[in-house]
């Protein structure tokens, strides 16, 4: 049973020294120190490292060998795309390039005028993708849970600035679900992961990778009720300098409710399944994502 409690691993100090390699040096001692970082996780964080080891083995069918090596660059990987983040919304000098795959049809969904959904999952760098809708040049609303440590949250908001969208977060008296019944209503862009839930949140379980997992049911009831066009989106490392941003095409889910929310469920886990087998490393999920 998935154990997720909101909140990422890290310290203000540890985000402090990335952020002072990053201010007097760039990205390569910033990446050379995070070799080091993602050993020690490697080595000593169990916790994650057992589920991301599991899934490895059993879901993309790598022998032992490979799936330690593959779960030294999962949390390698990780770490840049942390880095990488800073330095997009921090507007730091870089060398990334981007290449943007479906944008298309996230402009058709803005010119169709009836707002949408952009649903993504917890694989690749979502920051960066969100950052990047600016060249959308349209209102766009994340809706995250805010389960970050304050201390962090405040120091890393110091450094990258505010985003450049409006930011719905989901709390516990549900007024999330008003922001975003408005949101819909002024035919705005609503982006939100669909492969997360807190203890508590209603769930579907679905196949997922081959062994049934459970998603939360919100996302997907949402596409259901408001029946305006739904794209999966995101953005994949495919070098250290390189991104690659996918949006598949918008399908509106009508019908009977029910029935919508099953075919929304089972359009998106089809397009994660795609990505995850396409970039393995890349899944970022550090808990028991599967019953």
């Amino acid at each position: 049973m998935p154990s997720w409690q909101g909140k990422s691993k890290g310290s203000k100090f540890g985000y402090s020294c990335f952020v002072f390699l990053l201010k007097h040096g760039g990205v390569v001692p910033a990446y050379m120190l995070l070799r080091f970082v993602a050993f020690y996780f490697f080595a000593f964080s169990w916790s994650s490292s057992k589920p991301v080891y599991h899934y490895l083995r059993t879901k993309i069918g790598y022998s032992r060998g490979r799936a330690l090596l593959s779960l030294y660059r999962n949390y390698h990987v990780f770490g840049q795309t942390l880095i990488d983040k800073v330095v997009v919304m921090a507007d730091m000098s870089n060398k990334f390039t981007f290449e943007f795959e479906g944008e298309h049809h996230l402009r058709e969904m803005i010119a169709g005028g009836k707002g949408g959904i952009l649903l993504s999952a917890h694989v690749g760098n979502w920051e960066v993708a969100g950052h990047l809708f600016k060249r959308l040049q349209t209102r766009i609303n994340i809706v995250m849970f805010d389960g970050e440590h304050q201390r962090i949250k405040d120091y890393l908001s110091g450094i990258t600035g505010d985003r450049n969208m409006n930011v719905i977060v989901i709390k516990d008296d549900l007024s999330h679900i008003y922001a975003i019944n408005e949101a819909l209503s002024n035919k705005e862009l609503v982006c939100m992961h669909a492969d997360r839930f807190l203890p508590g949140n209603k769930t579907v379980t679905v196949p997922f990778l081959g062994q049934d997992a459970r998603f939360p049911l919100g996302p997907f009831l949402l596409a259901a009720t408001f029946r305006v066009p739904v794209s999966v989106v995101f953005a994949f490392k495919e070098s250290s300098t390189h991104y690659h941003f996918f949006a598949t095409e918008p399908r509106s889910y009508h019908g009977r409710r029910n029935q919508g929310v099953e075919t929304a469920l089972q359009d998106f886990v089809h397009h994660v399944e795609e990505k995850v087998y396409r970039y393995p490393v890349q899944w970022f999920n550090y808990y028991d994502f599967w019953e």
